[in-house]
């Protein structure tokens, strides 16, 4: 009831419905000051230069999704969050925390996309994050975001991986690959290699096969690769909810690996916030002016292997069907990275259809900004993006590459609600199946 025209649907989430009923008036007005500071003044200014001009809302894909409801505009996001929280100045009670925490953590992606379009230039997602920053430190937000977030405070990884059952996965993979490739290995701690590749904490856990299909394209690519055998997961979940000082630990334990292991460059998994992470936030906060390495996405890599001929594509292997491409925000409309990504896709797939709008236009998946860790919150997330349901279908492609984890969560979540007769794709997925491998790498049958 702080805003009668916001109505949701129940979603349980102890996150959210126990942890803000053991706070205080005192606590939340002392964290939100502490928070915004300096900053009250500039962050008015902010919503004073606001003229309401809606071009905000015509970019997110809530706020179409959901017909125009005006409460799922950025703009109103920012309004019933920080503004309400700057008109009160910082007197405010429990439950509105609970609410201003569902609105920036299930209701905004922190994508970019209205602020793309703000033709005054604020920063709307920059307003989201500082509430999620203050929802953080009053211990209000979902659960399974705070669970991976955790696990990063004690970890370094999102899955609560020890060092032991990570390194047990790169060698049952190694194993399982000498099956198809002869000489097939995963180096670890291979110092002076010319690449080191990181994955997902995911990986390891629950999805080995992007661990044997990477280790496969680097072998028969003749790379120089290394894994880390420490501090190695590039994903972030603290980055999402801006808890800093644990980001940062991240991004300089991958850092400090590689130059441990001296490498010349650190290629990333199929991922795009671990792509702004390691690429845009990190390195500025944490005072590089130039990093003594290269950072590359994984399709940055698979680019420039396909053009030097390092691995060669076989055409009876190229998919057939029509397909299309998401666009991950992080990589995209962060990163640049579009033309590499298209590059790729049209040398693996005989039919490759580009959605509309594309590049740094197209529409979030709905599982960025930590929403991917919200599998209790799937159809709510799905229902938020009809718009990506029809920009999929209106190409035909049969066919959706994902080129990023959450973006692969998110797309998944889309076809199974609105029923859409479409499978997603890795690129690691394709190209490993695509690419010829050369006589003196097979195993011979029998």
């Amino acid at each position: 009831p702080y805003f009668p025209e916001y109505v949701r649907p129940i979603v349980p989430d102890p996150g959210l419905d126990e942890t803000y009923q053991n706070l205080t008036p005192e606590r939340i007005e002392q964290v939100i000051k502490s928070v915004i500071g300096k900053k009250a003044a500039h962050l008015k200014a902010m919503l004073e230069t606001c003229v309401k001009c809606g071009l905000c809302a015509q970019a997110c894909q809530w706020y179409l999704s959901h017909d125009g409801d005006p409460t799922y505009a950025p703009v109103a996001k920012v309004n019933m969050t920080l503004g309400e929280m700057l008109r009160r100045d910082g007197k405010v009670e429990p439950e509105f925390i609970r609410f201003a925490s569902r609105v920036v953590h299930t209701e905004c992606n922190i994508c970019h996309r209205c602020s793309m379009y703000c033709p005054f230039g604020l920063d709307i997602t920059a307003v989201i994050r500082l509430v999620r920053r203050i929802c953080l430190i009053l211990g209000v937000v979902p659960q399974r975001q705070l669970d991976q977030n955790q696990s990063f405070v004690i970890t370094l990884n999102q899955v609560w991986l020890s060092q032991n059952d990570y390194i047990d996965a790169l060698l049952w993979q190694e194993e399982e690959g000498r099956a198809e490739i002869k000489r097939f290995k995963i180096p670890i701690d291979k110092e002076g290699a010319e690449i080191m590749w990181c994955p997902l904490g995911a990986e390891p856990k629950t999805t080995v096969e992007h661990i044997y299909r990477f280790a496969k394209i680097f072998n028969v690519a003749g790379t120089d690769w290394t894994m880390s055998s420490d501090k190695w997961d590039v994903s972030n979940m603290p980055m999402f909810l801006n808890d800093y000082f644990t980001m940062i630990r991240v991004v300089r334990g991958v850092f400090e690996s590689a130059k441990r292991l001296r490498v010349k460059r650190i290629v990333i998994t199929e991922c795009g916030h671990a792509n702004y992470a390691m690429r845009g936030i990190g390195p500025v906060t944490l005072g590089y002016k130039d990093l003594p390495f290269k950072v590359q996405h994984a399709l940055e890599y698979f680019d420039e292997i396909i053009k030097t001929g390092k691995v060669k594509i076989d055409p009876e292997k190229r998919v057939k069907e029509p397909v299309t491409l998401h666009d991950p925000c992080n990589s995209i409309r962060r990163s640049g990275l579009a033309e590499s990504f298209r590059s790729v896709a049209r040398a693996l797939c005989e039919d490759f259809r580009d959605m509309q709008p594309n590049r740094e236009h197209n529409f979030c998946c709905n599982s960025g900004g930590g929403l991917a860790a919200l599998s209790n919150w799937a159809a709510h997330k799905a229902r938020g993006n009809r718009v990506k349901a029809e920009q999929i279908m209106a190409t035909g492609a049969k066919k959706v590459i994902t080129p990023c984890h959450n973006c692969h969560t998110g797309i998944g979540e889309v076809i199974r609600y609105w029923k859409l007769p479409v499978k997603t794709t890795y690129i690691d997925e394709i190209l490993a199946e695509a690419m010829v491998i050369p006589d003196e790498l097979k195993v011979e049958s029998g």
